[in-house]
């Protein structure tokens, strides 16, 4: 097949359309805080405690860079109470807080939040407190309970991250965008890609054609792995070249305006091997199978959960009974954060999948010694509208390029 070009793809977006969504986040607001507020009235409780990133900037617009919250002590984790939301800060953060979380009340505590606790407590009038169990260690959750004992927490996991996989027209087109500044970067680098280029500068290469194409980070790091190393599901680069005849796999991701992309595409440098064709036409097949299963099922009115389309896809390989199918689940759900709601796997709920929607669908073969293969896109699922579409555009057709 005559090779993806990057003018296929669709450019970065321009100025407007980031302030557009920029705009579009300010007025979900509003709407977000609500839905929590219905939650806790439901659960009883008074206040949620909150300190994963992600939910900081979809609930107040308070910005932590990939793994900055590891710096940052307590700042940005944020109070939410029945009529305010306190966002706690420390002198490093106290003027960009200010900035972008223009609607909450912005607290410099310092570095003691356990100091500062009963006071914030007292602020929002809570006496029952849902704090996020998954990212508050115990050390802390100790040292706040002791700081007002006649407070009870309420440890919860899985309340925001539900809301958040119901995704808002603007955050998929961020999530869209993301997927072509990362399907414009594949593009331009196949005519570098060839035998005895090693898979850390592939991977670096690639990493540059993603922050020079659009991306203001990346979602993670690269993965590109050559021959037997492809049957690493999350191998890490290294100083191995490329061989002729070889499956080369890329996994890797692009971010827009804090929304991410995930794509991986595994192609042949050199004349492939048939029973390495074999094995791709097979990982096509069972990922192709649980997006028509999804179509048909939304085309009839009903949505699937995420345990029934890992089961059909794992079921073609099994089925074929030749080589043992992935061991990982089928797909996760993106956005702010790379893993998120809703999960394909054996083990999601047996419940709909939400709607609207977007999740990875990923199913892979691993050969240990020898090759792995994997395809990844990105569906957006959107049921009320019958609208199950790839927001991966680069081709899934096998791509043999010359050594």
């Amino acid at each position: 097949m005559e090779l993806p070009a990057p003018v296929d793809f669709a450019p970065p977006p321009n100025a407007v359309t980031r302030a557009r969504w920029l705009e579009a986040d300010r007025e979900h607001r509003p709407g977000r805080l609500e839905l929590l507020r219905e939650r806790l009235a439901g659960e009883g409780v008074d206040a949620y405690f909150g300190a994963k990133p992600e939910h900081m900037r979809w609930l107040t617009g308070f910005v932590l860079a990939d793994g900055e919250e590891k710096v940052a002590g307590h700042s940005g984790q944020f109070l939410v109470g029945a009529d305010r939301v306190t966002l706690v800060s420390d002198s490093r953060y106290t003027v960009q807080a200010r900035r972008e979380a223009t609607d909450v009340v912005v607290d410099e505590i310092g570095y003691d939040l356990p100091a500062a606790w009963p006071r914030l407590l007292v602020d929002v009038g809570a006496r029952r407190v849902a704090v996020e169990a998954t990212a508050v260690s115990h050390a802390l959750w100790e040292r706040l309970r002791a700081g007002a004992p006649d407070v009870e927490l309420v440890p919860v996991d899985g309340w925001i991250e539900a809301m958040r996989a119901v995704k808002t027209p603007d955050e998929v087109e961020r999530i869209g965008a993301a997927c072509a500044v990362a399907d414009r970067a594949l593009a331009t680098l196949l005519p570098e890609i060839r035998a005895g280029v090693t898979e850390h500068d592939l991977a670096l290469r690639l990493e540059w054609l993603m922050r020079t194409g659009g991306a203001e980070a990346l979602a993670f790091d690269v993965a590109c792995l050559a021959g037997p190393e492809a049957a690493l599901p999350h191998g890490t680069p290294g100083d191995r070249p490329v061989r002729d005849g070889a499956v080369l796999l890329f996994d890797f991701g692009a971010q827009v305006e804090g929304y991410r992309s995930d794509m991986t595409r595994t192609l042949f440098v050199g004349e492939p091997a048939e029973r390495d064709l074999r094995v791709y036409d097979l990982v096509r097949r069972a990922q192709q199978a649980a997006i028509e299963t999804l179509e048909a099922r939304v085309l009839g009115g009903t949505v699937p959960d995420g345990r029934e389309l890992d089961a059909i896809s794992r079921g073609v390989i099994d089925e074929a009974r030749t080589w043992p199918a992935y061991g990982h689940g089928l797909g996760h759900g993106i956005g702010l954060a790379t893993h998120e709601a809703p999960s394909l796997s054996r083990s999601a709920p047996e419940t709909p999948l939400p709607s609207p929607t977007v999740f990875s669908v990923e199913p892979g073969i691993y050969l240990e010694g020898e090759m792995g293969v994997r395809i990844e896109d990105l569906v957006h699922l959107d049921a009320d509208r019958g609208i199950v579409e790839l927001l991966t555009r680069f081709p899934r057709d096998v791509l043999v390029l010359p050594a």
